[in-house]
């Protein structure tokens, strides 16, 4: 049976089980979602499910989206994503809610990390950087050493150096699923999850559980 969902994430909270242990949880809003389209292996070459997510004023998508979704008699949405699924018991137009999902299940949720910008080696990698002693004032938190000089005369492609960090993208696995509200489209998950406040989000069922 395929589990998927899309959604937003509002922030990190926590709520309290029966023995009044906190329990650290993201909040999602997730869904409710619309199939917009099937995949099949004798079509299209592999076996997917296209959700949209988030009702928009038709002007905000180009013609080619509107129509896509009047297909299916469905609302202008502004999120359409694909899910690898083989079993798939859907059909398209069909809507889906948080109730797919139980407290107790493993999920995965992926999305965007947030950006950094350019980060130094210190803080991209975690290098320790230099002595703090002995006259260096001024490259406390430098990389050190990119290799030799004559052989190979060159940096390895590869090495870890200062750099782009964050704005891609990252996968949580094996998140549990502490809190689930259907009226409200709520979906906790016990962790952290990738990205800012209002990030998009894709939750699967866990791949490893």
């Amino acid at each position: 049976m395929f589990k998927g969902l899309l959604g937003k994430k509002i922030g990190m909270t926590q709520i309290f089980d029966e023995n009044g242990v906190a329990i650290p949880i993201t909040l999602i809003q997730a869904g409710p979602c619309f199939v917009t389209q099937l995949r099949t292996v004798e079509v299209d070459g592999y076996s997917a499910v296209q959700l949209g997510y988030e009702e928009v004023k038709p002007k905000r998508l180009t013609g080619g989206q509107v129509g896509h979704l009047k297909r299916n008699n469905l609302p202008p949405l502004r999120f359409v994503r694909e899910f690898r699924a083989k079993a798939i018991d859907f059909a398209e137009g069909d809507e889906i809610k948080t109730d797919i999902f139980a407290v107790g299940e493993k999920v995965d949720i992926s999305g965007t990390s947030k950006g950094r910008g350019f980060a130094g080696a210190v803080k991209r990698h975690g290098f320790r950087g230099g002595p703090k002693t002995h006259g260096q004032s001024d490259r406390e938190r430098t990389p050190g050493s990119r290799g030799s000089g004559t052989t190979p005369g060159r940096v390895y492609k590869g090495a870890r150096g200062p750099g782009h960090m964050g704005n891609e993208k990252v996968t949580a696995q094996n998140l549990l699923v502490a809190l689930v509200d259907v009226e409200r489209n709520l979906l906790g998950v016990r962790g952290s999850v990738p990205g800012p406040r209002g990030a998009l989000l894709m939750i699967s069922e866990g791949r490893k559980q």
